[in-house]
C-alpha cells in the first residue's frame, strides 16, 4: 500500500488544490479574489449570522372548513340549476346534508350529485361519498383518506410557497423545512425584523372576484337578512364598511399570471395583474354580461374595492386600486405572485438573533475550532512523533477540504455544525491512531519497518472503514428526519467522515510513502 504511484500523488495534488481554492473566498474579503475564481462562501446559519426564527402551523381546521363550504355551495349551484327544490342545507362533522322536498326528485337530485361531485383519486373513486337517507335526506361526506391527503398537500404547498415569499425579500439561504406533521420551521439568516417575515409570510393572500348583490338592501344586511348565497364582507375601500357578495368566487387568484406594482390614472399606487387563459375568459364572461353593476376584489375576506363594470374586459388584465402606499402594492403584488397560501398559518414560536450574538457565537466557534485542532495536534504528534506531524498535516488538508466542499454546496454552517467539524478532526485522528497502533503490533511481531508500516494501513482499513459507515449512516438519519440545526451538524458530519477517511489513509500513506524512499529507516518513529 506505501508504493508512490503516480495516481495516489495526483490525487493527493487534486485534493490540497481543491480544499486550498475553495477555501480561500472564505479567508478574504469579497471583491479581492479575480472574477475567474470561486466565489462561493460558507453561508451563516442562523445562530452565527443572526436573524429570526419562525415555527408556523398550517390551520388544516380552516382547511377543512373552507372545503365544505364550497362543497355546500356546489350542492347548492347544482340543485337550482336543475331546479330542484331543497331544505335543510347544511354542514354536520365532515358531511353535508341536504332534504330533497319533493320525493319524485328524490332519485334525480341523488343520480346528479353523485355523478358531478368532488374530484377523482389516484387511488379510484372520488374524494367524496354520496348517499341516501330516510325522509329524501342525501348526505355528502369527505373521505378521510381525502381529508388526510389534502392536509398534507396543503402543508407542502405552505412550504413552498413560503420560500417564494421569502426569495422575493432577497434573504439569503433561509431554511425551511418541515416539522411533524402540519408545521414548518422557518430560519431566516440576516432578517432582523420577524414582524415584517410574519406580514409577508403569513398572509394567507387568497384573492376572489365576486359580484357584488345589490338586490340586498342595507336595512336587510343591518338586519342580518342575507340569501343563503351571499355573505357580508368588511370592506377598504372607504365608500362602505361592508358590502354583500355573492359566495361563490366568479374568478380566483390562482388564475393570476403576472402582478406588479403599478398607478392608476390619478397616479395613485396600485396591482396590475394578468389572467391565465382560463381566468381571461371568465373575467370577460362575467364583465358582459354584468356591465353597469359592481363587483367586488376580495382579499383574504376583506373587499380592496367594489368598482362598478363600465364594459367588457376580454384583454386579461387590469388595475387593482384601493388604499396602497408604495409599499404595500409592491408587498401585495409580491403576495399574489407566489400565490395563495392554501390554508392560514398561525405562529407558534419566534425568536429573534441579533447581529451581536451571531458575532460572538461565531468567535467562540472560530476559538473552540483552533482549540480543538492544537490539542488534537499536541497530543497526536506527542503519541507518535514523526508520523503524528503526518497526521496532523493530513489534517489540515481535511479542515480545508471539509470548508472547501461546503462552500461548494453552499450549505448553512452553524454552531452544532462547527460542534460536527471539531468532531470530524477527532474521528480522523481515530483512524491514525488505529492504524499506528496496528504498526507498533506489526514491529513488535517481529516484521521490518515497511512491512510493518505497509501491514498497518492494510489490516486498519477494514476497522476504519467500518467505524466510519456507522457514522455516516446516523448522519444520513439526522440530516434525513432532523431541521435547522441539527441537519447544520449532519451535513457537517457527513462530509467530515468522507474526507477524514480519504486524509487520514491516502495522505499520510504517501507522506510516509515519500519518507520511507527518502531515509529508508531501519526502525519506525512511533516504537
Amino acid at each position: 500500500m506505501l508504493a508512490l504511484t503516480r495516481w495516489k500523488i495526483a490525487l493527493v495534488a487534486l485534493s490540497l488544490a481543491f480544499g486550498l481554492i475553495f477555501t480561500l473566498p472564505n479567508l478574504v474579503p469579497s471583491g479581492v479574489l479575480p472574477a475567474w475564481a470561486p466565489q462561493q462562501r460558507l453561508n451563516l446559519g442562523l445562530d452565527l449570522q443572526g436573524g429570526s426564527y419562525l415555527l408556523l402551523e398550517v390551520d388544516t381546521a380552516a382547511l377543512r372548513k373552507e372545503r365544505l363550504t364550497n362543497l355546500t355551495e356546489d350542492v347548492r349551484t347544482k340543485l337550482r340549476a336543475e331546479q330542484i327544490e331543497f331544505t335543510d342545507l347544511g354542514v354536520a362533522g365532515d358531511t353535508v346534508g341536504v332534504r330533497i322536498t319533493d320525493p319524485g326528485q328524490a332519485a334525480a337530485a341523488f343520480k346528479l350529485l353523485n355523478d358531478s361531485l368532488g374530484e377523482r383519486l389516484l387511488t379510484g373513486g372520488r374524494d367524496v361519498t354520496v348517499q341516501t337517507r330516510p325522509d329524501q335526506h342525501i348526505a355528502v361526506t369527505f373521505v378521510a383518506q381525502a381529508s388526510d391527503a389534502a392536509a398534507a398537500d396543503a402543508v407542502t404547498r405552505s412550504i413552498e410557497i413560503i420560500r417564494k415569499r421569502i426569495d422575493a425579500l432577497g434573504t439569503k439561504d433561509p431554511t425551511i423545512t418541515r416539522q411533524g406533521t402540519a408545521r414548518i420551521v422557518v430560519e431566516a439568516p440576516g432578517e432582523s425584523d420577524p414582524e415584517k417575515l410574519k406580514a409577508v409570510i403569513g398572509k394567507t393572500a387568497k384573492l376572489t372576484f365576486q359580484m357584488v348583490d345589490v338586490a340586498v338592501p342595507p336595512e336587510d344586511m343591518a338586519a342580518g337578512r342575507i340569501p343563503p348565497d351571499d355573505e357580508v364582507l368588511p370592506s377598504d375601500d372607504r365608500f362602505a364598511p361592508s358590502y354583500v357578495v355573492k359566495k361563490r368566487a366568479v374568478v380566483t387568484g390562482e388564475m393570476l399570471t403576472a402582478a406588479s406594482g403599478s398607478h392608476d390614472e390619478n397616479n395613485a399606487p396600485a396591482v396590475a395583474f394578468n389572467f391565465n387563459g382560463q381566468g381571461t375568459r371568465r373575467f370577460a364572461e362575467v364583465t358582459s354580461q354584468n356591465i353597469g353593476k359592481p363587483f367586488s376584489i376580495v382579499l383574504d375576506k376583506r373587499i380592496i374595492s367594489a368598482p362598478n363594470i363600465r364594459s367588457a374586459i376580454t384583454g386579461g388584465s387590469g388595475i387593482i386600486t384601493g388604499s396602497f402606499t408604495e409599499e404595500s402594492a409592491h408587498d401585495l403584488a409580491l403576495l399574489l405572485k407566489s400565490g395563495a397560501l392554501p390554508a392560514p398559518l398561525k405562529v407558534e414560536e419566534q425568536r429573534t438573533v441579533g447581529a451581536e450574538l451571531g458575532a460572538d457565537a461565531v468567535k467562540a466557534g472560530q476559538i473552540s475550532t483552533l482549540l480543538g485542532a492544537a490539542l488534537i495536534f499536541v497530543f497526536i504528534i506527542l503519541a507518535y512523533g514523526l508520523f503524528g506531524g503526518f497526521a496532523a498535516a493530513a489534517l489540515v488538508v481535511n479542515g480545508l477540504m471539509i470548508v472547501g466542499a461546503m462552500s461548494v454546496t453552499q450549505a448553512t454552517l452553524t454552531l452544532p455544525g462547527i460542534a460536527g467539524l471539531v468532531l470530524t478532526l477527532a474521528v480522523a485522528v481515530d483512524a491514525n491512531v488505529l492504524i499506528y497502533e496496528r504498526m507498533r503490533d506489526e514491529v513488535r511481531g517481529g516484521r521490518p519497518p515497511m512491512s510493518a508500516a505497509d501491514a498497518g494501513f492494510t489490516r486498519a482499513l477494514t476497522t476504519i472503514i467500518d467505524a466510519n459507515v456507522t457514522t455516516l449512516v446516523a448522519a444520513i438519519i439526522m440530516f434525513q428526519f432532523g431541521s435547522g440545526p441539527v441537519k447544520g451538524f449532519a451535513w457537517t458530519l457527513f462530509i467530515g467522515v468522507i474526507t477524514s477517511v480519504f486524509t487520514a489513509v491516502l495522505i499520510t500513506q504517501v507522506l510516509i510513502g515519500w519518507w520511507f524512499r527518502a531515509f529508508r529507516p531501519k526502525k519506525l518513529p512511533i516504537i
